[in-house]
């Protein structure tokens, strides 16, 4: 899902699959929570934590649907002033049953 070089960490695609069961639940806001769920995992396995991410890309099927990212995106990062970068993608390439992908930098202290 990722790679550490030095003190950085790259993502790869991040997508919204249940890590229990590896599979893509049909709705957005599902999908939403778990992409982010997963994003804090890979930064957890690469030594890093949400602190550590300096900018986030959300590529999405239809970028009107915005209030699904929303709300994980608050709960992770409740702080306006300590937040992330962010940028909102409109994507249609993705696998069939995907609708939202997440794609990091971060920086290890």
């Amino acid at each position: 899902m990722g790679a550490r070089v030095g003190n950085m960490i790259f993502s790869s695609g991040i997508i919204g699959a249940d890590p229990s069961t590896g599979k893509v639940p049909e709705d957005l806001d599902s999908q939403c929570v778990f992409a982010f769920a997963n994003m804090k995992t890979m930064l957890e396995n690469a030594g890093a934590t949400t602190k550590n991410v300096g900018t986030i890309k959300v590529y999405m099927k239809d970028r009107s649907q915005r209030d699904a990212v929303n709300r994980p995106w608050l709960e992770m990062f409740p702080d306006e002033n300590d937040r992330p970068a962010r940028h909102a993608i409109e994507y249609d390439a993705f696998p069939p049953g995907v609708l939202v992908q997440l794609e990091i930098v971060a920086v290890v202290d």
